[in-house]
């Protein structure tokens, strides 16, 4: 009988959940501590941050905000083809399973490619208003300050906003599932292993039983 734990899958996710929380905090801690060394935080229009050095804000900011989303194009790019070819390709027999789960990925890729897009537009007018800035310090644009302010504030929103436009969440929006959820998130029991048993396994072993009752 093959026994399928969860329990390598758990160790793998823990050390590339570490990783991740290595690049997700420290990564963005070491930058922004970058400022303190030639004290280039102050006032910055609406918020507090580096003050008048077109440079730095480049450097530690747009420069690898716009190459992240670059990058996020590329990802995203790859995995919609990479999901378009494995959906497409012919298994040379028809399997209803099979055409079910390729329909699956394609309404799963189609929400993806909208989070870089969304994070584009959203950072234009704060690029703009900053290359502004740089161009003509002393003659700040309340309306480009407006938009910064504005579009920087609306990244999360937006972000549920599509992510609560896919079907599948927009089926569990109901007050029987939220309750549920949040009676899950509250409780404090948590299965770490799940066996499952390889069905196939166990009905040969009981055919084989059978064909030996005597074994």
């Amino acid at each position: 009988t093959t026994i399928v734990t969860v329990k390598r899958v758990l160790a793998s996710v823990s050390i590339v959940g570490s990783y991740y929380h290595f690049v997700a905090w420290g990564l963005p801690i070491l930058i922004s501590m970058l400022p303190f060394i030639r004290n280039k935080y102050g006032p910055a229009g609406a918020w507090c941050w580096i003050k008048d050095d077109t440079a730095w804000r480049f450097a530690i900011w747009y420069g690898p905000l716009f190459l992240i989303i670059l990058c996020l194009f590329c990802v995203y790019l790859y995995i919609f083809i990479h999901i378009r070819r494995q959906a497409t390709r012919w298994t040379g027999s028809y399997d209803p399973e099979v055409e079910r789960s390729r329909e699956l990925m394609r309404k799963e890729i189609k929400p993806l490619m909208a989070y870089p897009f969304i994070y584009l537009l959203l950072n234009i007018c704060p690029l703009v208003n900053r290359i502004q800035n740089a161009a003509q310090p002393e003659h700040v644009i309340f309306t480009l300050l407006l938009l910064q302010v504005i579009s920087s504030s609306l990244q999360g929103a937006v972000n549920a906003i599509v992510f609560g436009m896919d079907r599948e969440t927009l089926s569990r929006l109901n007050i029987s599932d939220i309750r549920n959820a949040w009676s899950q998130r509250c409780s404090r029991s948590v299965v770490r292993e799940y066996p499952v048993i390889n069905e196939s396994s166990h009905l040969e072993d009981d055919y084989q039983s059978d064909e030996n009752p005597n074994a």
